[in-house]
């Protein structure tokens, strides 16, 4: 049977203390960003096919989405939308981050990005 001693436990938890500090100081640096969306032209938008226009029209009218809740708009299945979303990050037209156990889809901005990626 393994012995941990006290002491190293007591280091562990430290370090998990000091990480959790560091992680709030970034939160709260993050949470002050003010990030407006990138402004699309018409001609733009309908550069894009039909399929993944909606899905990009739907992540703008709600601001902020996961397949899920894009699914339930558009009518389309989860999988469907996960896949255009995904399209839509690999374009250039949206960005995705992790929020807990889900992945959230945003539109671009200007902060973030100072140049789009040329489209194919």
């Amino acid at each position: 049977m393994n012995v941990v001693r006290r002491s190293a436990l007591d280091r562990i938890l430290q370090e998990m203390m000091q990480i959790r500090f560091r992680l709030d100081d970034i939160e709260a640096a993050l949470s002050g960003w003010n990030l407006k969306p990138l402004e699309i032209s018409e001609s733009e938008l309908f550069s894009l096919p039909d399929h993944l226009r909606k899905t990009y029209l739907t992540v703008m009218s709600k601001g902020e989405c996961n397949a899920t809740e894009a699914s339930n708009l558009t009518g389309r299945c989860r999988a469907m939308e996960s896949n255009y979303l995904n399209q839509l990050v690999r374009m250039g037209w949206l960005i995705k981050h992790r929020d807990s156990k889900t992945t959230r889809f945003r539109l671009i901005s200007r902060n973030v990005l100072k140049e789009r990626p040329p489209q194919r």
